[in-house]
């Protein structure tokens, strides 16, 4: 017993404090992977694939930090190919959305954005669309530290997405983003935890599960 390892096998009694454990080496990891690049392209068409069939045409999704996965080239091509003549139409038929905080209510509500559109820094010092409209996803894709059985995902604690999905209605189709080295068979949701609909791994659907 004194071999297990306590981040990850979960022996910490203090959830927190185990989550903490988790985010840390999670994203260390995430951070050093040699085949990260291939693992990107792997997830990046499982996630093309995926969305064929879905009627979608507001989507929402994320600046990638930490080494997470890129998904707006995905979203891009997604974008574009909407049968329209041209970008300019693609983007008013098919439009992606980016995160801003909504500092007083802690949640998250999304701004257009395609390549080139202007950014500003928030006060993470993450990218966002500047002055561009708002929108309202119906399907979101989400960012995943680690994720775990029956769609739990483990964030980095902040609980804006948490927040924003209660509050969003109607809610939209949630998706999370991750490499497969983040499973984590051990996590489970706390009460404030909004479980996804679907995750997608650079191995293919990890959820749900056929």
């Amino acid at each position: 017993m004194d071999n297990i390892d306590p981040v990850r096998h979960g022996t910490d009694r203090d959830p927190g404090a185990r989550k903490a454990q988790w985010r840390q080496r999670l994203v260390a990891e995430r951070l050093r992977l040699p085949d990260r690049l291939a693992r990107n392209e792997a997830l990046q068409r499982v996630m093309r694939v995926w969305m064929v069939d879905r009627e979608d045409a507001v989507v929402g999704a994320y600046w990638p930090i930490k080494g997470e996965f890129d998904p707006l080239p995905a979203l891009h091509r997604w974008q574009e190919a909407a049968n329209v003549e041209d970008a300019q139409s693609a983007r008013q038929r098919r439009r992606i959305g980016l995160p801003v905080i909504d500092k007083v209510a802690k949640t998250l509500r999304f701004h257009v954005w395609y390549p080139g559109c202007p950014m500003e820094e928030d006060a993470y010092g993450i990218p966002k669309p500047k002055d561009t409209e708002v929108v309202e996803p119906t399907l979101l894709f989400v960012p995943c530290v680690g994720y775990g059985p029956g769609g739990t995902r483990l964030g980095y604690g902040g609980g804006f997405y948490d927040r924003t999905l209660a509050a969003l209605r109607p809610r939209p189709f949630t998706v999370g983003l991750a490499y497969a080295h983040g499973f984590l068979p051990w996590l489970e949701p706390e009460p404030h935890d909004v479980p996804l609909d679907a995750i997608l791994t650079d191995q293919g659907v990890a959820w749900p599960i056929d």
